[in-house]
C-alpha cells in the first residue's frame, strides 16, 4: 500500500507544483512575457480552466483501468510542462498552462479511488490524505525551489524539472500501483446520476466559493509578501516553504479528523480558519512577522479541507460516478482558483495596487463556503457513528 501511495503522491507532487509554482514565479514570468502582474494572473487562470475541461476525460475513459488512466494523465502533464518551458510569448504560455491543467482533476479523482481501494478499513481518509501530501510537499519544497530557480536561473527550468518528475511518476506507477477493477460502467449519463441530488451541489458550491475566496489573495501572495511584508524577492522562497509546511500539516490533520468526525464538519472548520486568516490579511497593516503567520494560517486551511471534500464527492458518486465525483471537486477547486485570481486582480486595480484588498474581495466567498458546509453537515451528517467508532483506552 505504501509504495502505491508513494507513486500517486509523486504524481500529486507534479500537479501541485505545476499549479502553485506560478504564484511564486509570477513576477519573473510577467517580465519575460512583457505583461503586467494582473494580466499575468491569466497564467494561473489558464491552468485552472484546463482542470475544469480536462475532468471530462473521465467520461470517455470510464472503461479503462485506474492504473492506465493515471499513466495517460502523467503523459499529458509531461507534455504540458515541457511546452510551458518552451513558450516564447504570453498566448503560448497560456495555452501550455491550459494543457498542463487538463489531467489535474481527473488524476486526483482517480488517485482517490485507488487510495481508498488499497487502504485498510477505517483508514480511507488517511490514505487519501497521504496521496494529497504529494501536493502539499510540492508547495513546501517544489514551489520554493521553483521560485529560487526563477530568481537565480530561469523560471523555464522549473517547468522542465516538472516534466522530468512526470516521467519518473510514470515509471513508479508502472512498477508499484496494482491493477484495480474499473468502476461500474453505468454509461455516460449514469456517471452523472448522483448530481441529481442536492447534497453534491452543496459541496461543489462550497469548494468553488471557498477557493475563490482564498485564491483571490493567494494568487498574488508573492508580491504581497514583498510589498506588505517587506521581504526581498530572495526571501519569498523561504516563505513559500513555510506555506508548504502549513499545507502538509493541514492536509494530514484534516485526514486524521475526517476519519474520526463529520466529513463536511471538518471541511467547514478548515474553511472557517481561512475566513479568519483572510480578514486579518486585510485588517492588519502588515510586517514580517504578521505576514509570515497569516501565510501559515491560510495555507493550513487550504489543505485542511482538501481530503474531506474529496471524500464527500467520491462517496456521493458511489455506483459508477466515483471518478467523476472525485474529479468534480478539482473542477470546482480550480474554477474557484480561476475566478479568485480574477477577483483579486480586480481588487488590485480598484485599490490602485493595494495588496491588502485581494483578501477583502475573498472574504465574502469564504463566508458563503462555511455556511454551505454547515448546512450540508446539519442536513446529511446527523448520524456520524462517532459513538460506534470510539475505542477503549486502558490506563
Amino acid at each position: 500500500m505504501k509504495k502505491s501511495l508513494l507513486a500517486l503522491a509523486a504524481g500529486a507532487f507534479t500537479f501541485g507544483a505545476a499549479e502553485f509554482v506560478m504564484m511564486g514565479i509570477l513576477p519573473q514570468a510577467a517580465h519575460t512575457m512583457h505583461v503586467s502582474i494582473p494580466t499575468a494572473g491569466n497564467f494561473i487562470s489558464a491552468y485552472a480552466i484546463g482542470v475544469c475541461v480536462g475532468a471530462l476525460m473521465l467520461v470517455f475513459g470510464r472503461k479503462a483501468g485506474p492504473k492506465q488512466l493515471i499513466i495517460a494523465f502523467m503523459v499529458i502533464a509531461l507534455a504540458g510542462n515541457a511546452f510551458s518551458a518552451l513558450s516564447t510569448n504570453a498566448p503560448l504560455l497560456i495555452a501550455a498552462r491550459f494543457i498542463s491543467g487538463l489531467p489535474h482533476g481527473a488524476f486526483f479523482g482517480t488517485s482517490a479511488l485507488i487510495a481508498k481501494t488499497v487502504a485498510k478499513p477505517g483508514k480511507e481518509a488517511q490514505a487519501v490524505s497521504l496521496t494529497v501530501t504529494g501536493q502539499t510537499v510540492a508547495n513546501m519544497l517544489g514551489v520554493p525551489a521553483g521560485t529560487l530557480i526563477a530568481e537565480h536561473l530561469s523560471w523555464r527550468l522549473a517547468f522542465l524539472i516538472l516534466a522530468g518528475v512526470a516521467a519518473l511518476t510514470i515509471v513508479l506507477v508502472l512498477a508499484w500501483v496494482p491493477q484495480i477493477t474499473p468502476v461500474k460502467d453505468t454509461g455516460i449519463i449514469g456517471q452523472f446520476r448522483f448530481l441529481g441530488k442536492p447534497g453534491p451541489w452543496l459541496i461543489l458550491a462550497a469548494v468553488f466559493t471557498g477557493n475563490t475566496g482564498i485564491f483571490s489573495w493567494w494568487s498574488y501572495v508573492s508580491p504581497w509578501l514583498q510589498r506588505v511584508g517587506g521581504y526581498s524577492s530572495g526571501m519569498v522562497p523561504l516563505l513559500m516553504m513555510l506555506a508548504g509546511f502549513a499545507m502538509v500539516v493541514g492536509g494530514l490533520a484534516g485526514g486524521q479528523l475526517t476519519d474520526h468526525w463529520r466529513t463536511a464538519g471538518t471541511a467547514g472548520l478548515g474553511q472557517l480558519f481561512s475566513v479568519i486568516g483572510l480578514a486579518l490579511v486585510f485588517l492588519v497593516p502588515g510586517n514580517r512577522v504578521s505576514t509570515a503567520i497569516l501565510t501559515f494560517v491560510v495555507a493550513f486551511a487550504l489543505f485542511f479541507i482538501s481530503t474531506p471534500q474529496q471524500l464527500l464527492l467520491a462517496e456521493a458518486g458511489k455506483g459508477g460516478g466515483e471518478l467523476i465525483g472525485g474529479a468534480a471537486v478539482q473542477m470546482a477547486f480550480n474554477l474557484g482558483n480561476a475566478v479568485g485570481s480574477m477577483v483579486g486582480g480586480s481588487m488590485l486595480t480598484i485599490s490602485d495596487m493595494d495588496y491588502h484588498y485581494p483578501a477583502l474581495g475573498g472574504v465574502p466567498f469564504a463566508v458563503v463556503a462555511v455556511a454551505l458546509l454547515a448546512v450540508y453537515s446539519l442536513r446529511y451528517e446527523t448520524h456520524t457513528d462517532a459513538l460506534e467508532r470510539l475505542q477503549p483506552v486502558e490506563v
